[in-house]
């Protein structure tokens, strides 16, 4: 997002009391589509950096003192995440740079309220992920297990996503605000939920190139936003035959995109099964596009067969360029759209126990 403004000088100046050692400190930041790795030593405990960025952007300081280097180091070590913006940031602790405290930019005064509103959803998110990581491998491949703590992680992103918009409307110019709404939602977020949220941003916001760049990209979210028409295309089956996303306009479609390299996907396959032999007799049915390589078309059938996915496939495999992909601005998958009789979108994004429940909500219990 910053590629098009003009950079900006800054200074970032710290002072930590306790650190008499001459070590070093790492301070790593992405400029345009590269990151930069900067160092500088300390002198009874100062140290500065200077340098230029086009907008504020996400930052890690890494104190090294154990002199192992950057790459030497990991999370566990001493780490402060801040925002690196224009103008002069002060850095000031005692023994450490992650308990230090940052000021002097309005961005990381804003980044602490932000963080204390999150602390609880942080906390819960950490202690599923233990729970998660603590359970018996058997336990950990069970399908009723991994939903279970599917939809668990969902509840918390939902937490956190509430979170959100109550810090975006009580915010209405931090820049924070403008990049909590660009996270929301992924590449195939709901132009209907985040829209609103942009146009309460104040006009200083909406005018920088972040923002700017923030409203055009609704256009493309609008393509495939809930109530829009399902952009048609055509792709080959296994067989080469040409099969369209229209033929299918009169039955609900789980246009379900993945891959067989996709552990994710192959992992969400039995839901999907399961779902798709309850529900085929109901005016239901899937079309599979996968996003497998130019040399991977024996892996994609492999994949079928050994998932037992006995709907309709198709591919151009193509691996991301997919161009059924591109229509639906995909970047990650698994990533489903559910598209009525009619060809409108009525959800995205179905896991788990989710594509029950909807189907359910749309054709009845079975």
């Amino acid at each position: 997002m910053a590629i098009a403004q003009t950079p900006e000088a800054f200074t970032i100046s710290g002072k930590l009391d306790e650190v008499k050692k001459s070590v070093k400190v790492y301070l790593n930041y992405p400029s345009g589509n590269q990151r930069v790795l900067d160092s500088a030593t300390l002198v009874n405990g100062s140290f500065e950096f200077k340098g230029k960025v086009a907008a504020p952007v996400g930052a890690i300081l890494v104190l090294d003192h154990k002199s192992i280097g950057f790459k030497g180091i990991s999370k566990t070590d001493d780490i402060l995440n801040f925002y690196v913006d224009k103008g002069n940031i002060i850095i000031s602790g005692e023994d450490s740079v992650s308990r230090a405290r940052v000021t002097g930019s309005a961005i990381n005064s804003d980044n602490e309220i932000l963080n204390a509103m999150l602390a609880p959803v942080y906390k819960q998110a950490q202690s599923l992920y233990a729970e998660a990581q603590a359970a018996k491998p058997d336990q950990q491949q069970s399908p009723v297990f991994q939903n279970t703590m599917q939809d668990r992680f969902k509840a918390i992103q939902k937490d956190r996503e509430r979170t959100l918009k109550v810090y975006i409307a009580n915010h209405p110019n931090s820049y924070l605000s403008l990049m909590a709404i660009s996270s929301m939602g992924g590449p195939s977020a709901d132009v209907n939920e985040i829209e609103p949220l942009y146009n309460g941003l104040s006009q200083n916001l909406k005018d920088t190139e972040a923002g700017k760049q923030l409203k055009e990209s609704f256009a493309s979210l609008n393509a495939t936003a809930l109530g829009s028409l399902a952009p048609d295309f055509t792709q080959n089956d296994a067989d080469g035959k040409p099969v369209k996303l229209s033929e299918f306009k009169g039955k609900y479609v789980l246009l379900d995109f993945w891959a067989s390299w996709c552990g994710p996907c192959r992992q969400e396959n039995p839901n999907v099964v399961r779902v798709y032999n309850k529900y085929k007799t109901k005016n239901f049915t899937v079309l599979g596009v996968s996003l497998d390589r130019p040399n991977g078309k024996a892996d994609w059938l492999k994949a079928i067969k050994d998932d037992g996915l006995t709907w309709t496939h198709v591919s151009d495999l193509k691996f991301w360029n997919n161009a059924a992909a591109g229509l639906y601005f995909v970047q990650s998958i698994p990533q489903n759209y559910l598209i009525d009789p009619q060809g409108k979108i009525v959800a995205k994004n179905l896991r788990g126990a989710d594509l029950e429940a909807k189907l359910i909500e749309l054709l009845g219990k079975i």
